[in-house]
């Protein structure tokens, strides 16, 4: 029997991701683990999460759907819709309160001029990640289920297969969780000093919440919409043979 993985749980329910953040579980670039793996590297007792997880209502859910259950062009124009539009949104909102923030306290704490670098390096790789997205991998992902459904012609793809453009993508979704994860550790886990202003507290609230968002952003494509659209190029493969 296959191994039950961390990014398996979040996908079977979302709301596991909530539990995850708390204990800083990676379920998205790094979650074809074990629960009891991932508890191991992180110090906590698998039990722990667990009666956590039992905790959870079967009639509550978060989010009021299964993303499994979704069609692959519903689920990149949710992607889009929500994920992008909140990251183009944030992006220069905090950057500007990062660059007021470094002015202000960077002299006597040095790491938010660490945090800012790191931010502007996330800034820009998102941004062309998003685009290639936007512009080249959704519109194929698209393009097969219109020829699923109704048979429209599916044009080759100058990329190939669509395994070749999806590990580029899943690459650079390790390499902004690596660029958050310093983040993190320059700023503590977010733990504001005692001399923090409020432009300081907003900002960090900001990250935290910027973080959140891209971990469930990155989970939806690693761990659902990819893997479906492989295996849907898959089919079409076969069926021309």
């Amino acid at each position: 029997m296959d191994q039950v993985t961390v990014r398996d749980l979040v996908t079977k329910d979302f709301r596991i991701a909530s539990i995850f953040e708390k204990h800083s579980i990676d379920f998205c670039c790094h979650g074809n683990v074990s629960l009891e793996d991932a508890c191991k590297k992180n110090g906590i007792s698998t039990e722990a999460i667990q009666q956590e997880v039992a905790l959870l209502s079967p009639t509550t859910a978060e989010e009021g759907e299964s993303f499994q259950t979704w069609e692959l062009d519903s689920l990149a124009d949710y992607i889009i819709l929500t994920h992008h539009t909140y990251v183009k949104d944030a992006i220069p909102r905090i950057i500007g309160h990062l660059e007021k923030v470094g002015k202000k306290h960077g002299e006597h704490h040095p790491e938010v001029m660490q945090i800012q670098t790191s931010f502007q390096i996330i800034a820009e790789e998102l941004t062309r990640h998003m685009a290639k997205e936007e512009l080249v991998l959704f519109p194929y992902i698209k393009s097969m289920v219109r020829h699923l459904h109704d048979g429209t012609q599916l044009e080759r793809p100058h990329f190939g297969t669509i395994a070749n453009p999806i590990r580029m993508m899943e690459a650079e979704h390790s390499a902004a969780g690596d660029t958050l994860e310093s983040i993190r550790s320059a700023s503590k886990g977010f733990t504001l000093p005692a001399d923090a202003c409020t432009t300081y507290r907003v900002t960090y609230e900001e990250l935290l919440q910027f973080e959140t968002d891209l971990h469930k952003h990155i989970h939806l494509e690693n761990n659902i919409l990819f893997p479906k659209s492989i295996e849907l190029e898959k089919k079409f493969i076969t069926s021309n043979k």
